[in-house]
């Protein structure tokens, strides 16, 4: 055990201070952003919202993550990552706290909107500041902290969601999900101020190719696009899964889902060191990646038998583990040769738009279809994604021997 301690610790060696600072600064981020999770309750119970003009926010919620993405981006390449990031955490905090005000559907449909708006301006530049902070053998692994602060802060977001509301009602969660976000500015003023700290890896292109015209990336995009789909599926169509056809218990599910997050936690620092070392390519990984999160649902028609639901979730997470830290090191690799900001916001979006279609698709799907067509269904968008992540291999490889 000792060992196994002393080996896992080994693995985030060598990241840099500033890395470990924006960690901090995103689990704060994450963490604060707890009223997300009690939205639609919130929005039923207390405003007394139709099911469908909660449908209608939620769809401006989405509109308002791509905006902000691509706005981010935009920024970022103009005035800089610290000013934008600086911006965002601060606007968000004071947006959060105005929202409680907002009681009207129209109202509310602009609170969110432009919550969401400057709340995703900051992943961008997040993006490009990790980029910064990190040297480039680090890329794989800085990101894959960032996830870990990430999955920490959703994991003790909700948590913590249940137990303000409990006595401070959701007037306090809107207080202190907007008091958290001003923090996380306080913290990144004191310790990421480019006054204070030095760059690792600044990239200074004089003549920066478009986002949009470079081939490989857009092709890559469409298969982050998918990749998004099929995995949102484990947040919104799952579950409904698990509780009709399995017949499990609220605790039960809770369980599984909550089984995803500490594998991550517990595994996927280790694993991401491992294939780093390995001699597969970042393209080859995000295969791999794809193809097991594909393989988690189409296992589900074999059987019955309601243990093929750990596997599922196990095949899932390690799929997830594999393809989202390299598929993010390949974006911040690429965007060397642009527009930084423009490029990581292009990611960005991908899983935003994912965030728009997939949940909506998935559940019409299992209305018209069942969950076993569905499943069928997903499996093949999964296909898709793999040939697309195919194609980009093969024409890298293209490029390569063309350069030669």
């Amino acid at each position: 055990m000792k060992k196994l301690l002393h080996n896992y610790i080994e693995t985030f060696k060598g990241l840099s201070e500033e890395v470990w600072w924006l960690a901090l600064i995103t689990l704060i981020n994450r963490a604060g952003t707890m009223v997300i999770p009690f939205l639609s309750l919130y929005l039923t119970e207390d405003l007394e919202f139709s099911l469908t003009n909660v449908g209608s926010i939620m769809m401006c919620f989405g509109l308002g993550s791509v905006a902000g993405s691509w706005l981010g981006g935009k920024l970022t390449d103009t005035i800089g990552y610290y000013k934008v990031m600086v911006r965002s955490l601060i606007g968000t905090g004071i947006l959060f706290i105005a929202l409680q005000f907002l009681t009207t559907f129209y109202a509310f449909c602009l609170g969110i909107f432009l919550v969401m708006l400057v709340a995703d301006m900051f992943r961008p530049a997040m993006f490009v500041a990790l980029s910064a902070y990190s040297k480039p053998e680090n890329k794989t692994r800085s990101v894959t902290l960032i996830r870990l602060a990430i999955n920490l802060g959703f994991s003790a977001g909700p948590a913590v969601g249940g137990i303000i509301i409990t006595t401070l009602g959701y007037s306090g969660l809107f207080w202190v999900d907007g008091i958290t976000c001003i923090l996380a500015t306080v913290v990144l003023f004191k310790v990421l101020n480019p006054k204070k700290i030095m760059e690792l890896d600044n990239v200074v292109v004089t003549n920066p190719d478009s986002a949009y015209r470079d081939k490989a990336f857009v092709i890559f995009l469409v298969a982050m696009f998918l990749f998004g789909v099929i995995f949102l599926q484990y947040f919104s169509t799952m579950p409904i899964y698990y509780r009709e056809v399995h017949i499990l218990s609220k605790l039960d599910i809770g369980l599984l889902l909550g089984a995803n997050g500490f594998l991550i936690f517990l595994l996927e620092m280790p694993l991401i060191k491992w294939l780093e070392n390995s001699k597969f390519s970042k393209t080859d990984l995000m295969i791999f990646g794809a193809l097991l999160t594909a393989s988690s649902f189409i296992i589900l028609n074999s059987t019955t038998w309601s243990g093929i639901l750990i596997i599922g979730m196990f095949l899932m997470t390690i799929g997830e583990m594999i393809a989202f830290p390299f598929s993010n090191a390949f974006a911040m690799e690429r965007a060397k040769k642009g527009n930084q900001g423009e490029y990581m916001a292009l990611y960005s979006i991908a899983f935003s738009m994912a965030h728009i279609f997939g949940h909506k698709a998935g559940m019409q799907m299992v209305n018209d279809w069942g969950f076993n067509n569905t499943w069928y269904m997903v499996t093949a968008i999964g296909a898709f994604c793999v040939i697309l992540l195919l194609i980009l291999k093969s024409h890298l490889n293209l490029k390569v021997k063309l350069l030669k």
